[in-house]
């Protein structure tokens, strides 16, 4: 098993290219589902959940059998977007329930809810959705709480259903609106993808069409963190500043100066790293994908942070790791009290899931001596090469089977 080994007290320097979204490329690649044409797709990430699915060019022609089996998807929580496009293309599906990482519940009932509402009949399996209907109906559907894949599992099939469908309190996620744009790319009719109320026109078929995964925010973010931890001076390239806003101005709070322009973002800390509180939100408020990462930050910071988590319920497992290197933070509840200490003290540590294990490489960078995180695999579902990028911004960091 891979783990990272970090010398820490290195500033970092030098510019590195964003990479394609994640949370962007996995439903779009199972949009390709709805077409028997091929869908090309550019800018796509190099990454564990990606490879389970991945192509450049994708073609559907053939589903000889509407699957999507545990054995396949047991690690993604994303397997569940493959439920609305099998069974608006093939008028059945059978999807076993996702997994992924263990930071909460995240239910999957009002993906369900919504298919019920376009006449799609339902049975739970042995743990895989049974899905059927001869061809789903437009319906108008409220959703109970805001959920990205939820919205975009609603969205790809009503693409190919008959009549309108409307979305409220849809997911505004930048990540919606790239699936909107390919979705429209191939004949769909949806407006409204960005605010809480998306529409879409059921159409008869879709066909084939080319488009770029937008750049990754959280690989962005992940990596403006790190550099306003560690000091020094980056360039992030093909980056978007308009998908990150929340976090930009947390960073800039804490000390960091930033200059953004179309596909570039330069960020800059030498002075002292300043204490801020947060809270995450649904877009456009704080992600809660960040959360893991401000803590880090915050951990050596001039004073006392309230970090407060709003979306999973199980998302502060990486506190323990941090207090294994020195830092000061007792949670109640959902909220974390993060007291700001002189330095980190370099440990073994171990990730529990995606984000954590991006805050713990964050807190390696800034430790006193060699820090070692163990079970890295979990990076490698959501961040392309991360020891490769962050060696050419000067961090010391290997990987070692």
């Amino acid at each position: 098993m891979d783990k990272l080994v970090i010398e820490g007290g290195a500033p970092l320097g030098g510019e590195v290219r964003v990479s394609g979204a994640k949370n962007a490329a996995l439903p779009i690649l199972c949009a390709s589902l709805l077409t028997p044409e091929p869908l090309t797709l550019a800018n796509v990430p190099s990454l564990n959940d990606v490879r389970t699915m991945r192509s450049l060019t994708l073609s559907a022609a053939n589903i000889e059998w509407p699957l999507a089996p545990y054995e396949l998807v047991k690690t993604m929580r994303a397997s569940i977007l493959a439920l609305g496009p099998l069974i608006a293309r093939c008028g059945e599906a059978r999807v076993s329930l996702p997994g992924g990482c263990a930071i909460g519940l995240r239910p999957v009932d009002q993906h369900v809810k919504g298919l019920q509402a376009m006449g799609v009949e339902i049975d739970l399996d042995h743990g895989y959705i049974d899905a059927k209907a001869k061809r789903l109906t437009g319906a108008q559907f409220l959703f109970e709480v805001v959920t990205v894949t939820g919205t975009e599992n609603l969205m790809m099939a009503a693409t190919l259903a008959e009549g309108v469908t409307l979305l409220e309190n849809a997911a505004r996620e930048p990540e919606v609106v790239d699936l909107a744009e390919c979705l429209n790319a191939m004949g769909a009719r949806i407006t409204g993808a960005g605010s809480d109320r998306i529409v879409i026109e059921g159409v008869e078929e879709l066909h084939g069409a080319t488009h770029a995964i937008m750049p990754d925010r959280i690989e962005t973010g992940t990596y403006l963190a790190a550099a306003t931890a560690a000091g020094g001076e980056i360039a992030l390239r093909s980056a978007r500043a308009d998908t990150l806003q929340a976090v930009l101005e947390k960073l800039a709070e804490a000390g960091a100066q930033i200059d953004c322009d179309d596909s570039t973002i330069r960020l800059a800390r030498r002075g002292t790293l300043k204490s801020v509180s947060l809270r995450t939100a649904p877009y456009p408020g704080f992600p809660t994908d960040m959360q893991a990462q401000l803590m880090a930050l915050m951990s050596v910071s001039d004073n006392t942070s309230v970090i407060t988590e709003t979306i999973f319920e199980n998302r502060m497992m990486h506190v323990q790791e941090l207090k294994r290197l020195g830092a000061d933070i007792e949670v109640e509840s959902n909220t974390a009290i993060v007291k700001g200490v002189p330095h980190l003290t370099a440990a073994t540590v171990m990730a529990t899931d995606l984000r954590a294990s991006a805050c713990l490489v964050i807190a390696g960078l800034i430790a006193e001596g060699r820090t070692t995180i163990d079970r890295i695999y979990h990076l490698d579902r959501g961040y392309e090469r991360i020891e490769d990028k962050l060696s050419a911004l000067g961090a010391r960091i290997r990987r070692e089977s």
